[in-house]
This record gives C-alpha cells, sequence and structure tokens, in this order.
C-alpha cells in the first residue's frame, strides 16, 4: 500500500461528560465509550499514548493524531487543558503525533483557551452542533443556538483551526426537511469535515422516559439510513468529507437492553456507503424486465459496496432489474463507481 492511501490514525482519549455544563437528553457517555466517568489526568493520557505506540498497528506514517473525545474540552479548567494537551508535548516533540484533536461545544470558544490550543498543537476542532435548527437544540437541552455554531466556525477559522461539525438526525422536534435545512446550512459553512450520528434511544438518558410515555419516536432504521444516505451525498457533492456515520460500538454499548430503540445497526455506515453506492451504479443497470439473469463486474474495492450487508445490494438489484444476479466479478479497468453488465 502506497503511503498516499494509507488511512489516518486516530488515537482517541475518552473524557466522559468532562467540561459539560450539564446532561443532553440523548447522552450516556459513559455506555457510548465503556468508561466510567472519573477525571482524566496527564498518566492516564501517557498510559493510552504507550500502548498505542506499542501496538503494531501503529504507523507514523500514517500522521498519528490524538483526539480527545466525549466531553466538552474547552469548558475544561485551563489547568486541566493544560495538564492533558501537557502530557501529549513530548509525544508530537519526538515526532511520534503530528497533531491533536478535541471535541466541545459551539458556545465554549473563548480566547484563552484557544490560543491555549493552538500553543500546544491542536490542529482540529470538532463541534458538537447536532442541528441547526433552534426548536430542535432545545428540545435537546443543548442550551445553544444555531447562531453559536456558525460563529464558532468563525473564530475556530480565525485562529486556524481544522474545523469539523457533528451531526444527529432524529432527534426530538427533528424532521426530514428540518435536517435537510441543517444539512444546508452547514455547507454554508464549509467545514472540513462533517459526523453523522443518528440519535439513539439509550438507557440512562431522558429520552428513554420520553419514549415510554410516547412523547418522542426514533427513526427507524430505514429513514435513518435514507436521510444520512441523502445528506452525505450534499455533503460531500460540495467536498466536504464525512468522516464517520453512526454511532461507533462499544462493550456497554452492545449489552444487552443499553439501547432501548432507534436505528441502531452494527455496520450502519456500510449500509449508508452501500446505499449510496447502488444509487450511483443504478444507471449502469438493465431496465425492468430487460434481461432474465446478469453478471455484473465492478473494480475489485468496490465489490463489497454492491453486494451490501449480507447481500441487500444484490437483492436490491434483482429487484429493480428483475434479473437473477448470477455473480459480481472483479475488473479493475473499469471506472469507479460505474459496473460492465
Amino acid at each position: 500500500m502506497s503511503e498516499g492511501k494509507l488511512t489516518p490514525l486516530i488515537v482517541p482519549v475518552f473524557i466522559p461528560n468532562m467540561g459539560c455544563p450539564h446532561r443532553c437528553v440523548f447522552c450516556e457517555q459513559e455506555r457510548i465509550t465503556s468508561q466510567h466517568k472519573f477525571p482524566v489526568n496527564g498518566r492516564h493520557v501517557e498510559k493510552i499514548l504507550d500502548t498505542a505506540v506499542r501496538s503494531r498497528d501503529f504507523d507514523p506514517r500514517r500522521k498519528p493524531e490524538v483526539a480527545f473525545f466525549g466531553g466538552t474540552f474547552t469548558r475544561l479548567s485551563k489547568e486541566r487543558m493544560e495538564t492533558l494537551l501537557g502530557a501529549v508535548a513530548p509525544y508530537i516533540k519526538r515526532g511520534l503525533f503530528q497533531s491533536i484533536r478535541v471535541s466541545t461545544r459551539p458556545d465554549a470558544l473563548d480566547k484563552e483557551r484557544l490560543d491555549l490550543m493552538k500553543a500546544y498543537g491542536v490542529l482540529t476542532v470538532e463541534l458538537g452542533a447536532q442541528s441547526m435548527d433552534d426548536r430542535v437544540l432545545s428540545l435537546s437541552n443543548r442550551e445553544h443556538t444555531a447562531k453559536d455554531t456558525v460563529k464558532g466556525v468563525q473564530s475556530l477559522r480565525e485562529y486556524g483551526f481544522r474545523v469539523g461539525i457533528q451531526l444527529m438526525p432524529g432527534l426530538p422536534g427533528d424532521s426530514n426537511e428540518c435536517f435537510r435545512s441543517t444539512i444546508t446550512k452547514v455547507i454554508g459553512l464549509h467545514p472540513d469535515m462533517v459526523r453523522l450520528y443518528p440519535a439513539l434511544v439509550i438507557r440512562g438518558t431522558e429520552l428513554v422516559r420520553w419514549y415510554n410515555e410516547g412523547r418522542y419516536s426514533p427513526l427507524s432504521l430505514e429513514e435513518a439510513v435514507e436521510i444520512c444516505m441523502e445528506g452525505c451525498m450534499r455533503l460531500e457533492s460540495e467536498d466536504i468529507p464525512v468522516i464517520r456515520i453512526g454511532l461507533m460500538s462499544s462493550p456497554t454499548l452492545l449489552k444487552e437492553g443499553q439501547i432501548v430503540a432507534g436505528p441502531w445497526h452494527t455496520a450502519f455506515g456500510f449500509l449508508v456507503r452501500s446505499g449510496i453506492h447502488l444509487k450511483k451504479i443504478a444507471s449502469c443497470l438493465p431496465g425492468q424486465g430487460e434481461r432474465s439473469q446478469i453478471r455484473i463486474h465492478a473494480p475489485k474495492r468496490e465489490i463489497n459496496l454492491i453486494r451490501g450487508y449480507k447481500n441487500q445490494g444484490i437483492e436490491w438489484i434483482e429487484q429493480r432489474t428483475g434479473a437473477k444476479v448470477i455473480g459480481v466479478e472483479s475488473d479493475d479497468s473499469i471506472a469507479p463507481g460505474r459496473v460492465r453488465i
């Protein structure tokens, strides 16, 4: 594999709910990260980085980055921020890691903390915007507005940070139309990357009570896949990469009863990517009833996307064309995003 094709290496350091001013209706960081809430310190960071560096998967060519996820990094005290960033500094100085990434709220970006992050080599700041609709944000107990996200992006740009935006379709008060509007507004902000996390009803959250009382209905899996497909295609058509689709699984989250309801699937991101790819190749397929059987030729790296999760892609093609798919074969002479029948 050439260096140009190496995927970036991100080593996460989870700080569950640290710095968070309150609890949002959907949030249960301890179950999401499989970590109990405790004050993460410099020694904890060092142990994580030492373990990562010793791993056989550690490759300096992958531009290793340390990422503080799970809390509101810029709502920590300046002293704790400096302790955590300072623990990473020696590893950057030695060339083991190239940069730092943090996750925070759009309304928690004061000058002193931005100066501190810049001084310690933070490259990327991801904002948990969740929605660009103020009613959705209010119902979700976010206590920030869409305007705060706009201001936050502007502030980060002024400091030269790379900017990520995290979005959560399916929150209380959200709708397909509302989320489409959110995507439109995010495109207007031109972030460097976006993550899409459909809302889930997780044990221990306020959403569980609302769900049990009939006050909240989560997206179905099919609805979530469709809205994420649409959002992803729109963002990436504007050269805004979607770097994560769907909540990352953890041992605690996967325990029975932890996810009460909502569009959970262990391969959610693959469902979305496969669906997008099938839409791209649809124009290459024969019309309904034109063939009784077909053999598909495609670039090797795209065959899994065509087959889909448990061959759901093959089933979709057969339903669309009325033809039996008798094989899917690799042919790297075919252009990406195309097939030959």
